[in-house]
């Protein structure tokens, strides 16, 4: 009879799923965030970086900042614009629903 006292209340069962879809969120974001930063050190690498050294020259510096700044400039945009999209997609299924 005690499993049953703990399998009735169903608001802590919709918190602990709560919680698993908020982690899974958060390792969603964080693997985004090292896919980000690991295209921007490829891309902007090979494009700035054509002799590498033990250190960056002037130039190098300023293409890298540059390229890093266009890069996450264009990587807001199309996250924006992906999110709009997914959002607009699931209110017209939302609405479709009723036919």
């Amino acid at each position: 009879m005690s499993d049953f006292g703990n399998y009735s209340s169903g608001g802590s069962m919709e918190a602990k799923k709560q919680q698993v879809m908020d982690q899974v969120r958060s390792e969603l974001a964080l693997a985004n965030a090292q896919e980000l930063i690991n295209k921007i050190n490829e891309k902007c690498f090979a494009r700035c970086v054509t002799k590498p050294s033990t250190s960056l020259g002037g130039s190098e510096q300023t293409c890298l900042s540059n390229c890093m700044d266009r890069y996450m400039e264009a990587w807001n945009i199309v996250s924006r614009t992906y999110i709009n999209r997914v959002q607009r997609e699931s209110q017209n299924m939302g609405g479709a629903g009723g036919f």
